[in-house]
Parts: C-alpha cells; sequence; structure tokens
C-alpha cells in the first residue's frame, strides 16, 4: 500500500496573513524530505477562487469573507503560492471548498498511485484537515493526522479534535517527527 502525504492550504497568502498557520512550516518543512525519501507521494492543496467569484457558493458568508481577502485566496496571486519546498515530483491540487477532495482530481491522482492511507496536515485543523480527514475515510483510506502539522486560529478547538475529535473516528494522531516511520 502506497501512502500520500495531504498538505493543505500552507500558501503565502495564508500563512503570511495568519500567525497560527506560521506555525506549521518548520516541522513540515523538517518532514518534507524525509516523507520522499521514505517514497511517499507528497501532495499540496492550495485553495484559490477565481476572480470573478463564479465558484463562490452562494450566501455563504466565510467564503465571501476568503474571496474579499484578496490576493490570500485568488487564483493566479502570490498569495495562493505554496509556501513549502515543492519538488517535481509532488503534486499540487486547486480547490474551492475546505475539502481537498471536493470537486477536485485529488482523490483520482491517488488510485492512479495505488494510495491506501493518506497522512493530513494544514490549516485549519477544523476545517481543511477535518474535512478532507472524513471525505478521505468516506473514501475509503487510512488516515493519520499529523499533530504539529496543523493548527487552527484557536488552539483549544485544534486541541479538542486531535486530543477528541480524530482518535475517536479512529485516525492515527502523531507528531511530524514521528512519521512517516515504518508505516509505509
Amino acid at each position: 500500500m502506497t501512502t500520500a502525504l495531504i498538505i493543505g492550504d500552507v500558501q503565502r497568502g495564508i500563512t503570511d496573513g495568519y500567525p497560527f498557520a506560521a506555525r506549521v512550516v518548520p516541522p513540515l518543512t523538517e518532514l518534507l524530505p524525509r516523507a520522499r525519501a521514505a517514497g511517499v507521494l507528497v501532495v499540496f492543496v492550495r485553495i484559490a477562487f477565481r476572480g470573478n467569484g463564479a465558484d463562490l457558493p452562494p450566501g455563504n458568508a466565510l467564503y465571501r469573507s476568503f474571496f474579499e481577502a484578496g490576493d490570500a485566496f485568488h487564483e493566479g496571486s502570490a498569495g495562493t503560492g505554496i509556501a513549502l519546498p515543492v519538488a517535481d515530483e509532488d503534486v499540487v491540487v486547486v480547490k474551492r471548498r475546505a475539502s481537498a477532495f471536493a470537486g477536485t482530481d485529488l482523490d483520482l491522482v491517488l488510485r492512479a498511485g495505488g494510495v491506501g492511507s493518506v497522512a493530513v496536515a494544514g490549516v485549519a485543523t477544523s476545517a481543511m484537515v477535518a474535512a478532507t480527514c472524513y471525505d478521505a475515510a468516506d473514501r475509503g483510506y487510512r488516515v493519520t493526522v499529523l499533530r504539529d502539522g496543523c493548527a487552527d486560529g484557536d488552539e483549544t478547538m485544534h486541541d479538542f479534535f486531535v486530543d477528541a475529535v480524530f482518535p475517536s473516528r479512529g485516525f492515527e494522531v502523531v507528531p511530524c517527527a514521528a512519521w512517516p516511520g515504518d508505516r509505509r
């Protein structure tokens, strides 16, 4: 079984604009060479909306606020660039919703690579990470969450998810330093 590392929303406009998000950059930067050396498929998922707003859900104030925040979330802007080192063998997926799977070709890429197990990291724990983990589990993937590879604007919420919610759903939660280990 092949493993993939899914890192979501760790992009310049978010890590530069939201201090909590910048905390995941050092542990993930350290993890990337180890993951690649272990043969893990690295997938970066970034959120980006079309400049004309055609992909915004009607009446959704949260997505509207992201869109109105400007370059951090506009397709083609520097703010949507990945804030981590991307290698040629990595995959970059653009998403327009919380889950890395919603409306993207992520599942196709994972299945084509024979992936059966995913580790999820990124921001925010209570949004992108949670949505992606639930979606991955629904699709039959084994799920691991990288505790210090995730962050949330509300640290209590982050702790609640990694200490209670994710383990109760059968997701393994480990620090970046302990992964990938022998999980491949």
